[in-house]
């Protein structure tokens, strides 16, 4: 996969956690943009059983580059054992909200000096 391929990355969170979240990622120019999406309902299966939870699903905007780094965030901050982090390649998109994005994460790319 191409470094540079805008990818939209998945994150259900419960609610109190989402803007926070939101926030670090894009703080750290790990995120160009982070929509936070309220009152989702997820039905699961959790040990066996058939659990329901209100949660807040984040769709994060990035590169494919920098996949790893927002895992690696979210799983920092993420209090459930297995969280949702999916991350989906975008095969089409306006070039210029491509070059936001990217623009937008550069500096998280940049190498630091020695």
């Amino acid at each position: 996969m191409d470094p540079d391929q805008v990818i939209v990355v998945t994150v259900t969170t419960p609610p109190d956690l989402a803007r926070d979240l939101a926030h670090r990622l894009v703080s750290a120019e790990l995120a160009a943009c982070v929509n936070v999406i309220p009152d989702v309902t997820s039905v699961y299966r959790w040990e066996g059983k058939i659990q329901e939870d209100q949660e807040c699903m984040l769709q994060i905007k990035t590169t494919s580059l920098l996949f790893e780094r927002v895992k690696e965030s979210v799983r920092e901050v993420h209090p459930y054992a297995v969280p949702e982090i999916i991350a989906v390649p975008v095969d089409r998109v306006f070039e210029t909200y491509a070059r936001w994005v990217r623009e937008s994460v550069s500096g998280a790319t940049t190498p630091s000096e020695p």
